[in-house]
């Protein structure tokens, strides 16, 4: 059966194997960007975000210390004395803190140099500093220890912290958790008379939850538009890749179920990504299965034909034989019978090779073969079993090897195919030769022989199933008609080239045939 057979597995195709992305792969580049895309929305929300939190905090801690270097410097005006040594004066202190304005998500606090409290904004204006009672315990139960009374130990100490580092002389600002466990921006200031500390003014801005709340609000519109794009991606991957497979998928189930013999996707086909490469390659893979079904269908048919004529001459044999009664016609009758059955044999034997030779070629991995040391393999046998007066088969090749890509079997079976046409043409006691050479990547097999050469009009006909051109003397029958037929099929296989050309003398006349197979030279 002629049909191509493909010598290289999709492993050996994608040599170098990619482990990332393939080159030129629209869909993974879609995909990759549409999720990069989402990604980076979010990302970039965050830090914007972050940015912003950061600035607004800044803000407010700025806007704290304008406002608490104004009351200090108010109080050191009007509430401190420098004899006999510079004090703070905690009446007249208490008295111009309560005078002042102090926002409600603000506190206010005024402590001495010895850090004892002397005013406070949230009781100058009657604010009560609430929390909430603990659970009512059993008669007998002891107290439990309470979360909340670590939270106000945690809370004093920083602020402890914080009013020791003012007393040094410096300003304090930052953040830390007040007694209800709420975080605050808090500022300390020193109040000083000349260069002595007399006390410590603290603000505190408890709004930094809203703050927080804010920036998480912020961040919602950010949420959104990545759960878009998310979305819409994952909309474009099923349109553009999940739907797609399933026509495919469905259509090639209506190949199976219907017995068609191609499979058509026009629309999908002319796309160019990963999901147009495959609608192609199942397109074509449909129509190499078709062409290979009408191959089946015409070799049958062939071989049908050539086995009914041995048959037919069979046949008509055994009906003569009962009525022939001459003992030398009987001879010749049971001649015919032997030489019908053996060229029957000839044609079942050579129509399974045939029919076997795609299984072989695709099961078979190809490997690095040694087309010189293969050659003289060949010729030896040829050798071994020559008799005087046979037709002898020489062989010449450099010394350099010849290395290609492919299975022994079948190419051996091709120059043994070769040979043995070039045998059956050659005048007894000729000889065939077999030359090996090899230039710009391509190995070159030349078989010739001194025979009558090849009518120019047969140069491709000798190829086709079942052609059979024998000289003048020739055994009929002695030949399928199979050999050059397979021989073209395997290096067809092979990716390589074969053809016939005669061989011509000084005078222009024909001296012979000449086979040359060409196959790429294996790369090392």
């Amino acid at each position: 059966m002629a049909s191509d057979t493909a010598t290289a597995s999709p492993e050996s195709e994608a040599s170098p194997r990619r482990w990332f992305l393939p080159r030129g792969s629209r869909l993974g580049r879609l995909i990759i960007a549409l999720n990069l895309l989402s990604l980076a929305i979010l990302v970039g929300g965050a830090l914007t975000l972050n940015e912003m939190r950061r600035g607004l905090v800044n803000a407010r801690i700025d806007s704290l210390i304008t406002q608490g270097e104004w009351i200090a410097h108010i109080i050191d005006d009007a509430a401190t004395v420098g004899e006999p040594e510079p004090a703070l004066q905690p009446e007249r202190a208490a008295q111009l803190l309560q005078l002042l304005h102090i926002p409600r998500n603000q506190r206010v606090r005024l402590f001495d140099k010895d850090g004892r409290m002397i005013a406070d904004s949230y009781f100058v204006a009657d604010r009560v500093e609430w929390k909430p009672l603990p659970p009512a315990r059993k008669p007998g139960q002891a107290a439990p220890s309470s979360e909340r009374t670590r939270a106000e130990e945690r809370a004093d100490r920083a602020l402890q912290a914080e009013l020791a580092a003012a007393h040094e002389g410096e300003p304090v600002k930052g953040r830390r958790v007040s007694e209800t466990g709420e975080q605050v921006i808090s500022v300390s200031l020193p109040i000083k008379r000349v260069r002595a500390v007399v006390g410590v003014l603290t603000l505190e801005a408890g709004d930094v939850d809203q703050i927080i709340a804010r920036e998480r609000a912020n961040l919602i519109p950010f949420i959104l538009i990545a759960t878009g794009v998310t979305l819409l991606s994952s909309l474009l991957l099923s349109l553009l890749v999940a739907r797609p497979i399933l026509r495919l998928a469905r259509s090639a189930d209506r190949v199976k179920a219907a017995r068609a013999r191609s499979i058509s996707l026009p629309d999908l086909a002319r796309r160019d990504d990963e999901i147009g490469d495959l609608s192609r390659s199942l397109e074509s893979m449909t129509d190499t299965l078709s062409e290979r079904m009408d191959a089946i269908e015409r070799f049958a048919a062939d071989v049908a034909h050539e086995i009914r004529n041995p048959l037919t001459s069979i046949r008509s044999a055994i009906e003569t034989l009962d009525l022939v009664k001459d003992a030398k016609a009987r001879d010749r009758l049971m001649g015919i019978l032997k030489q019908d059955v053996g060229r029957l044999d000839r044609l079942v034997t050579d129509i399974s090779n045939a029919s076997r030779l795609d299984a072989e070629l695709s099961r078979d991995e190809p490997r690095p073969i040694d087309l010189g040391r293969l050659l003289g393999d060949i010729v030896a046998v040829y050798d071994s079993a020559a008799k005087p007066g046979d037709v002898t088969v020489r062989l010449t090749h450099p010394d350099q090897t010849i290395s290609v890509a492919g299975r022994d079997g079948p190419l051996g079976q091709v120059f043994r195919n070769l040979i043995d046409n070039a045998r059956s043409f050659s005048p007894a006691g000729g000889e065939v030769r077999v030359t090996l050479s090899h230039e710009r990547g391509v190995a070159r097999i030349l078989v010739e022989d001194d025979g009558p050469g090849i009518p120019p009009d047969n140069l491709e006909t000798v190829f086709e199933r079942f052609y059979t051109s024998r000289p003048k003397g020739a055994a009929f029958g002695g030949n399928s008609g199979l050999g050059l037929s397979i021989a073209r099929q395997i290096v067809d296989a092979h990716g390589g080239k074969v053809h016939a050309e005669n061989r011509r003398g000084e005078d222009d006349a024909v001296v012979g045939a000449r086979f040359t197979v060409t196959l790429p030279e294996r790369r090392p």
